[in-house]
């Protein structure tokens, strides 16, 4: 028990920078309706340009920014792959992020490993060595994230980027570009997972090539237990993004106790995609369950009024 309450202040940590990453997935995947995959290469991204950057001597504030930028750029790819190509947003998505691959081992110079370690670099913002300071920085960013989110959200531009996901044909109708739109949305998205990347990238102490594989799983994860746990109860838009971040630490919590009682750790990825595969299933079930009841209520009032 002992060693469980000791890996928790690193779960929380490890939470609210997924969080960050899952806040990405829910413009995609809540308000725009967008399925993007191209996040498993953009987090990979963002943690491999602050490593190379803060190697080189850049300062941390500049890289991390810097990172958030690359991450938009790989979201503007799959937008013009979707909305100028044609291409489903899935496919766009997984072309973008094949080509990151290869675009990552060139920025690290064909390293697949780029070490960002407090030892030999004082100016990093987080590290496993101090998790309360790590906490604090990640609370820091994922506040500041929500704020600005709720404030664009309720501009008119962020306006029209909700209404493309709610009705493109509609939004099409009304006179606004519901390209523009999706690209925008897939451009701030990925920033934000890029940003998430770089956090985790100070965090673990390196950036890896693969650090982003199974992202849009676990962000996915981080979306649903969130809206499942917190989702009668937070009903403002600031409040809904509080509740993804949320979904994150409870998430990395579930996976530390899971591991602590002995599942093995390769086998994560696999609970990982049952616990997403359930809590999608719930809504369904929850439908299919208010059909039948409201078909045998109905059946019943025939019979009572037959009998009548």
């Amino acid at each position: 028990m002992a060693s469980l309450l000791a890996s928790m202040p690193g779960a929380v940590a490890y939470g609210i920078i997924w969080g960050i990453m899952a806040i990405g997935v829910y413009i995609t995947f809540r308000i725009l309706d967008v399925a993007d995959l191209t996040v498993d290469g953009s987090m990979a991204t963002g943690g491999i340009v602050l490593a190379v950057l803060v190697k080189n001597g850049t300062n941390i504030y500049l890289a991390v920014v810097i990172a958030f930028i690359v991450g938009c750029l790989a979201g503007l790819i799959t937008g013009i792959f979707h909305t100028f190509f044609g291409i489903p947003a899935i496919l766009a998505g997984i072309l973008t992020q094949l080509s990151l691959y290869s675009i990552n081992l060139r920025i690290s110079n064909k390293n697949s490993n780029v070490p960002v370690s407090a030892r030999n670099i004082e100016n990093i913002l987080l590290t496993s060595g101090d998790n309360v300071k790590s906490i604090i920085v990640c609370v820091i960013f994922a506040a500041v994230t929500i704020a600005v989110l709720y404030w664009f959200f309720g501009t008119e531009v962020g306006s029209s980027v909700r209404a493309t996901g709610c009705n493109q044909a509609m939004s099409r109708a009304n006179g606004i570009n519901t390209k523009f739109n999706i690209i925008f949305g897939l451009v701030l998205s990925n920033g934000l997972v890029a940003l998430s990347g770089a956090l985790y990238a100070q965090y673990q102490g390196f950036a890896d090539i693969n650090m982003g594989r199974g992202a849009i799983v676990i962000g996915l994860a981080a979306v649903i237990v969130g809206e499942v746990i917190f989702g009668k109860i937070f009903h403002n838009f600031a409040l809904k993004l509080v509740a993804v971040v949320c979904g994150g630490i409870i998430y990395y919590i579930v996976q530390n106790i899971v591991v602590w009682l002995g599942l093995d750790a390769n086998d994560l990825k696999l609970l990982s995609a049952v616990v997403v595969a359930i809590f999608l299933g719930l809504p369904y079930w929850q439908k299919q369950a208010k059909s039948k009841f409201g078909m045998k209520q109905s059946k019943n009032k025939k019979g009572e009024n037959v009998n009548a």
